[in-house]
């Protein structure tokens, strides 16, 4: 899943696409470079970010989905219920949640489209004031595996889980979780759900992880190394989905690590 965000401050390439012409352009690119999934986003939902109004993200991202419709499969990112509507009616057939609420996978179920349910500690704003858990990896996986089961129940026909890493978790959190993926995974399974869907790409705990004792945090073009390996840690735990924004070098460790799969 090539991420692509139509926004003018994400973490990591906000107002590069800022535009529907050059979100397009960068959108075809992923598919040349071998995505599966586009994931198309109008609200940053990275540490610190303000929510856009309605209207303003219907505007990012409507045009986007209904100019790349055809060329590969489509996501939103939203938690807004009325565009993921209007992103499903302009050509979108998976909505990423990363408020995993029962008023988005409605909406799905409606469309018989897909839903990925995210777990989130607090909102985008708030997330990383100071995240706290009492058996992180118990509390993440049990909270996105009854979303899932509660949307299975209700007859949505694709439903991913994403144990939200970054999103309101410290390092230890981050990697406590990657370290127990496979229990994700296989509970995941067990209950009847598509599959798991990581994404660590460019996160700021990977930052943490390349600078040296003492050091400031590494900066986002010094992460590219840390998003594979955490890409590859995650495929051979089984994750069946990985939300990148580094396309051609996941998609070339993905084919090297499938012969041995």
């Amino acid at each position: 899943m090539g991420v692509l965000n139509v926004t003018p401050d994400s973490f990591f390439d906000g107002g590069i696409h800022g535009t529907t012409e050059a979100a397009v352009a960068h959108g075809m690119q992923m598919v040349a470079e071998g995505a599966d999934i586009v994931d198309v986003g109008g609200e940053s939902s990275r540490p610190g970010a303000e929510p856009v109004s309605l209207d303003e993200e219907l505007a990012r991202v409507v045009p986007v989905v209904e100019a790349l419709a055809g060329h590969v499969r489509l996501s939103v990112d939203t938690v807004k219920p009325q565009v993921a509507v209007a992103a499903l009616a302009a050509g979108a057939s998976l909505v990423n949640d990363i408020s995993a609420s029962s008023a988005l996978s409605e909406v799905v179920r409606r469309a018989g489209a897909g839903w990925v349910a995210m777990h989130m500690q607090g909102t985008p704003r708030t997330m990383q004031a100071d995240p706290h858990y009492d058996n992180v990896v118990a509390e993440v996986y049990a909270f996105v595996l009854a979303q899932a089961a509660a949307a299975l129940a209700a007859g949505v026909p694709e439903v991913w889980v994403d144990p939200g890493i970054g999103f309101g978790k410290t390092l230890a959190h981050n990697l406590s979780l990657l370290h127990h993926l496979g229990e994700l995974v296989e509970a995941a399974g067990e209950l009847g759900c598509a599959g798991v869907m990581v994404g660590t790409s460019r996160k700021g705990f990977l930052g943490l992880l390349a600078a040296g004792p003492g050091q400031e945090p590494a900066p986002l073009e010094e992460r590219a190394e840390g998003s594979l390996a955490t890409a590859v840690a995650a495929m051979v735990a089984g994750a069946r989905l990985l939300r990148v924004h580094d396309v051609a070098p996941t998609v070339q460790a993905a084919r090297l690590y499938r012969p041995a799969a």
